[in-house]
């Protein structure tokens, strides 16, 4: 259980990178439009990240006041083996995604990912899989059109051949 009055492992540089970034972010705004009136472009946007800015010094003023922890592990406590395992595949799906394609290369990496986190089975992570993989399927690439890449599988034709199916082959 996390002791709330010790630091956790990276709380202190998190904060300092949160401030960091709410700062760009606000400079960011600025430049919208400058600070013209309450209705400009940039007045919102300002808002927002003015807000970021102050909670999160807030934020690293509370974390620097924290006490130190004991040494940690590297492995066990910090990066953990089912992380590195999670990073590993992503890797390799960053990898195959361009010679396998989008659909073989998102079913074999869902597979492995539910059955490695979920333990449920293969077949079962594989019906998982699949039904989800169906249904990105469905709303990215037939319903917004998002072009994936191929790969491996034929899907033009195959998407010619349900086009075909459900016209009742009229092509004339």
């Amino acid at each position: 259980m996390h002791d709330p009055s010790k630091k956790m492992p990276g709380e202190t540089a998190f904060a300092v990178v949160l401030v960091g970034l709410s700062g760009f972010l606000l400079w960011q705004a600025i430049l919208i439009s400058g600070f013209e009136a309450l209705s400009s472009p940039g007045a919102f946007p300002m808002a927002a990240a003015f807000a970021m800015l102050v909670t999160s010094v807030a934020i690293l003023i509370k974390t620097l006041r924290l006490r130190e922890r004991a040494a940690l592990r590297f492995f066990s406590d910090v990066t953990p083996p089912v992380i590195l395992a999670m990073f590993a595949m992503m890797l390799g799906y960053a990898l195959l995604l361009k010679p396998l394609g989008f659909l073989p290369t998102s079913l074999l990496f869902l597979t492995v990912s539910i059955f490695a986190l979920r333990r449920r089975g293969l077949l079962w992570s594989f019906g998982v899989s699949l039904a989800s993989l169906a249904l990105v399927y469905v709303i990215f690439r037939l319903v917004f059109t998002v072009l994936m890449p191929s790969g491996i599988v034929p899907e033009g034709e195959i998407l010619a051949w349900l086009g075909d199916l459900f016209s009742g082959g009229d092509t004339q």
